[in-house]
């Protein structure tokens, strides 16, 4: 016999107003109640989501030109661009971490981590020193006149 937790994927119904439902706004709304349940992990998106805000308002990458991808690799599932002299290198491969991966940058120079998902203030693991300058070699790839190498964590 299998025993599930009831709604064990999100906490209740979520429904958005369609003609379903008669266009009814009652469960379409977030319960931030949910963040301060230490026995959920919601408090971890909530920080990430608190530390992507911060960062954007430091470095303003919205209001920026368009980004530029150097990488979009389907079989490591990594995508990579650049927007606002910063750069952002996404993993989304369900299994696999990379060290010395090679990413295109616009620049040469030192990189440094700015936002990490895989710190534990965010449920991560830490894995990654933030303390690591990241040196450019003079190298095109991905269309970017130098190159970084740099560790993707899942």
């Amino acid at each position: 016999m299998v025993s599930l937790k009831k709604n064990a994927g999100h906490p209740e119904w979520l429904d958005f107003p369609r003609k379903g439902n008669n266009e009814s706004y009652h469960y379409a709304r977030r319960q931030w109640n949910l963040v301060d349940d230490p026995l959920l992990k919601y408090r971890f998106l909530n920080e990430f989501d608190a530390a992507m805000n911060n960062t954007e308002e430091r470095h303003g990458w919205l209001a920026s030109d368009p980004a530029y991808v150097s990488t979009k690799h389907q079989g490591d599932k990594v995508i990579c661009f650049d927007r606002a002299g910063l750069v952002f290198v996404f993993n989304f491969h369900s299994t696999q971490s990379y060290t010395d991966y090679r990413i295109g940058v616009p620049s040469a120079g030192k990189y440094r981590i700015v936002l990490d998902t895989d710190v534990t203030e965010f449920g991560g693991h830490g894995r990654l020193d933030h303390n690591t300058d990241h040196f450019s070699y003079p190298e095109e790839f991905g269309g970017r006149p130098n190159s970084l190498m740099v560790c993707t964590q899942l």
